[in-house]
């Protein structure tokens, strides 16, 4: 069998599958460039590994192997690496782990990796995108055993990949860069040994030596250069040049120094070896106004080391011999994250558009999208075209932005020798740009931006011979096998725009949640391209899907979900549709598949060119848990009979209505309980349903002095709930999650009601708007063309259809009370970020009602989520808490590890220790709910009475009710 047919049957889309065998060309200069004889062994996990194994497949390459931890393996039942379902187990190599906790258990593990490639006779080694991937010591390790890393080599690495060493090459290269301090290590050392006489005697002390380092330490090379060069042999040999403490005092004095500087703005902490949004922290800024800036911001900066030292832990840099340098930056407070795709060969090196990457919370991204320099140009044309300059003016100065930051990258790029793929990330701020790190490795995102541009290889000798790479994991393996001898390659555009929704595993409000298992999962939408590391694979022998646990020993993602279109709202709109369809079914199963769902409908209703900054996501939970705060409050048990009720008082009123009307109108509503019930409910018991549900019904109705004006008829609005919830009739789904048959009966009557009467009381051949349709059914004299008896009957239809539908205007006038619509795109393709939304404590609040914490008896204080717990933030550091410790409201409990990052989980309230209730604090695993302290609180807690709880949610169910019918309406 062919070695690049997949083996799932589920990923055949041709977009990322093809024939990738070089050496099966005609020609002899494309055959010249085959690869077949690379043997890579896979050090990374997650979604890259299997894509690189199917990769790996399609170029020809038969022989590879992977790493697999016992974490993967062995720790957590269910939750078996999938990818071992399509490799021989010869070719599987048994590890503790990916990385190692210590700087000593990572020495140890690079150099088992190299035994484990020495014995298997692998070539290449590929890191993927884990912390591997961007370590210049693992990269020179295995280039001494003459193994060849797939990524950048090792000078790359540091002159690249180290934030420090990255943004001096940025400075050296005319990058604009952000203010902040990138040497706070070499200030510890001239601090300590301020000359060159006192860098030679600290060297010779600790028996540093060699000609390079005597050479720098002579006193022929500026003092700053020296003592760089100590640094670097005091990490080569494992020595220590500065304590931790010595560290974070130095970070402090920096801290406060920008902080007087610069008040009102925050400060970044960021581990030089981080990546992925961990190793970074936030400190906040003073007061503009402050008395004495210089006293405030000593002591704000006194927060310093104690965010230090988690930065150190989160990247596992406290180590002896670690380089623990952290860079202090400005935040950049309304900005962007743009990133560039590099490739290159040491010799040239090519941008591939960017990726606007912004949609991000704890660091982490959410949702990536293209930008390309086409697709700009093609918005620009489409926006002139419909009368829009100002939005034609905005994706200008994008254009321009885009063009710039691709410049500086390619230069970047060739002053560091980038010799494979890298990306060079910006933050951006307006109309203007700054350079903020390199990743020298390949990014989860990267398909994004390999949906959009194909390298096209040209003979130098005839340019129609020639092959194109459509895959970035392709080209990083013909660079390591190739080199400088490929040719500077011609991008060649591909599809308009991609996107990329990463599906993790996370609660309503994006915390970290482990430990679920899935159970099913829908087969892929036809222009879906699912990363899912095999989780998918059914059984090969039965075709049955295979159940997976999420066990959380690594990070949270699940998988990556990406799809790609002409423009970026065609890409949108595929996205949704396979948000739309895509079913997940299982147990304590949680995931952000409704978020992004929700996310893309607000997009898609306002512009998919908005400029959302990475401060959005933020409010947006924030709004979309107080809808779910305003729909808490209802009860519809209550309000669909009192809606009832109402409905059968106003006909019996009416003069001329048949005997019995009011009991046949009963007996509609029983009818159309489920029918109108079921969605509803539903998507009040989703707060990202509904705000998926009112960004799409936006040019459907308007409120007008606290009544909904329908501008849609309410029925085919409830026919596109079914169809937005995903309910619409389809074969073998299972009853709970489609319209049942006799509602659907009963909806499709109502449509072709709708229908007919439309045609016949169209004019010219086009049916009437529905506001102008709903003011003919008001009046009681038949309009001309019908008697009086069929008027009266068709009426009477009208009346039964439309009755009940006001649950809709419940979730609209939701909508308004909560001020949903106030967050915004500006003409100019900002969000307007509310004031109100951006309250922390509102935030926090809001959190807790998108995912509440775990019930707790008063006198207890239990585990938030399950994960690893740690009494104290550093190992030499003492615990937070102990026996008989007091705690004020906020102060720090412990620490909980969840999916790679460490979370200092604070007191909810004040009082005392009376007794640690779990053995040891270093690495215990703990299950959400788990009693952890027992507490005697400073203040009782006194419970809502349950009948005024009660008596409250009637009278706001009843507000609405009365908000809702019209008592003069038909």
């Amino acid at each position: 069998m062919d070695g690049f047919v997949s083996k799932r049957g589920y990923d055949r889309n041709p977009m990322v599958v093809r024939d990738r065998r070089l050496g099966r060309s005609s020609s002899a200069w494309v055959r010249s460039f085959a690869a077949e004889d690379v043997r890579p062994l896979i050090v990374g996990r997650g979604p890259i590994r299997k894509e690189a194994m199917d990769v790996f497949a399609q170029m020809g390459i038969e022989r590879y192997g992977i790493l697999l931890s016992e974490k993967d393996s062995i720790v957590y039942t269910h939750a078996l690496a999938p990818e071992l379902r399509c490799i021989h187990p010869a070719h599987v190599h048994r590890v503790k782990d990916y990385t190692g906790a210590t700087k000593d258990e990572r020495v140890k593990l690079m150099h088992e990796i190299v035994a484990i490639a020495r014995e298997g006779g692998y070539t290449h080694v590929f890191a993927g995108y884990g912390f591997m991937a961007e370590d210049e010591e693992f990269v020179r390790t295995l280039e001494e055993a003459g193994l060849v890393f797939i990524g950048p080599r090792s000078s790359v690495q540091r002159a690249a990949g180290l934030k420090d060493e990255a943004k001096r090459t940025a400075l050296a290269t005319a990058v604009s860069v952000t203010p902040g301090i990138d040497d706070a290590t070499r200030r510890i050392v001239l601090r300590k040994w301020p000359d060159h006489a006192a860098l030679r005697a600290a060297a010779a002390e600790r028996g540093l030596g060699g000609p390079s380092l005597a050479a720098r330490l002579a006193g022929e090379v500026p003092l700053a250069e020296a003592a760089d060069a100590l640094l670097a042999a005091a990490y080569a040999r494992r020595v220590d040049l500065y304590t931790t403490d010595e560290l974070c005092a130095e970070l402090e004095r920096g801290a406060a120094e920008l902080l007087a500087r610069h008040p009102g703005r925050r400060i970044r902490l960021k581990a030089i070896g981080g990546g992925g949004g961990k190793g970074q922290r936030l400190l906040a800024g003073i007061a503009p106004g402050a008395a004495e800036p210089e006293a405030a911001a000593r002591a704000r900066a006194a927060e310093v080391p104690a965010l230090a030292r988690e930065v150190l832990a989160e990247v596992k840099a406290a180590g002896v011999g670690d380089n623990k340098n952290i860079l202090l930056e400005l935040n950049i407070e309304e900005t962007r994250h743009n990133e560039i795709q590099l490739i290159g060969n040491g010799a040239w090196c090519v941008a591939l558009g960017g990726r606007d990457c912004s949609l991000q919370m704890h660091e982490q991204k959410l949702l990536e999208v293209a930008i390309t320099q086409e697709g700009l140009r093609e918005a620009i044309e489409r926006a002139r075209a419909a009368g829009d300059p100002r939005g034609a003016a905005s994706l200008e100065r994008e254009l321009t932005s885009l063009a710039g930051m691709e410049a500086e990258a390619e230069r970047f790029g060739r002053a560091v020798g980038l010799n494979s793929a890298s990306t060079f990330e910006c933050i951006v701020e307006g109309d203007h740009h700054y350079f903020m790190e390199v990743n020298t490795r390949i990014q989860v995102e990267h398909r994004v931006s390999e949906l959009c541009y194909a390298l096209r290889f040209e003979s130098p000798d005839d340019p129609a011979d020639a092959f194109e790479v459509t895959s970035l994991i392709e080209c990083m393996v013909l660079l390591a096998r190739h080199g400088e001898r490929l040719p500077r390659p011609i991008r060649a555009r591909r599809e308009g725009s991609a996107v990329e929704a990463r599906l993790n595993a996370t609660n309503d409000a994006l915390e970290p949640h482990a430990g679920g298992v899935i159970v099913s999962w829908s087969d892929p939408h036809p222009h879906e391209i699912r990363d899912d590391q095999g989780i998918c694979a059914k059984n090969p022998d039965t075709g049955v899907f295979m159940h997976y646990r999420l066990a959380g020993a690594y990070d949270s993602n699940i998988a990556l979900l990406v799809t790609y279109g002409g423009s970026r709202e065609e890409a949108y709109l595929r996205l949704c549709e396979i948000l739309r369809t895509t079913t997940l079914r299982g147990s304590d199963l949680h995931t952000n598949l409704l978020f992004h769902y929700g996310l893309v409908h607000w997009f898609l209703a306002r512009s998919v060119w908005a400029k959302p900054t990475t401060r959005f996501v933020v409010p947006y939970l924030t709004q979309v848990g107080l809808l779910s705060v305003e729909l808490g409050g209802l009860d519809f048990d209550a309000m669909w009979a009192e809606l009832g009720a109402r409905h059968a008082r106003r006909l019996a009123a009416l003069s001329g209505a048949p005997d019995g009307a009011d009991g046949a109108l009963r007996k509609v509503f029983a009818l159309k309980d489920t029918l109108v019930r079921r969605p509803v409910e539903r998507i009040c018991a989703e707060p990202h349903l509904l705000s998926a549900w009112l960004s799409r019904n936006m040019g459907a109705f308007e409120v007008r002095s606290g009544r909904v004006r329908w501008l849609k008829n309410p029925v085919e609005v409830l026919a596109d709930t079914y169809w937005l919830l995903n309910m619409a009739p389809q074969p073998h789904a299972p009853a709970a999650h489609a319209i049942w048959d006799h509602d659907q009966e009963l909806l499709a009557r109502a449509l072709g009601f709708y229908r007919r009467l439309g045609e016949r009381m169209g004019q010219a051949g086009s049916a009437p708007s529905w506001p102008v349709l709903r003011e003919v059914l008001s009046q009681d004299t038949a309009p001309p063309g019908h008697d009086g008896e069929l008027w009266r009957r068709v009426r009477g239809s009208h009346l039964g259809f439309q009755a009940g539908l006001e649950l809709l205007d419940a979730l609209v006038l939701a909508g308004e009370a909560t001020r949903f619509f106030e967050l915004h795109v500006r003409e100019d393709g900002t969000v307007a970020l509310p004031e109100r939304l951006l309250d922390s404590e509102l935030s926090a609040r809001m959190r807790k009602v998108l995912a509440p914490p775990p019930a707790m008896r008063a006198n207890e204080i239990v585990a938030v989520t399950g994960g690893m717990f740690y009494a104290q933030e550093a190992p030499d550091r003492p615990a937070f808490v102990t026996k008989g410790s007091h705690f004020d409201a906020g102060d720090p409990l412990y620490v909980l590890e969840v999916m790679k990052m460490f979370n200092k989980v604070l007191a909810p309230f004040s009082g005392t220790i009376e007794e640690v209730l779990i053995d040891g604090g270093e690495g215990t695993i703990v299950q959400k709910g788990q009693p952890l302290f027992r507490v005697r609180p400073d203040e009782a807690h006194v419970e809502e009475d349950a009948g005024d709880r009660k008596r409250r949610r009637r009278e706001q169910t009843m507000r609405y009710v009365d908000a809702v019918f019209d008592p003069q309406g038909f």
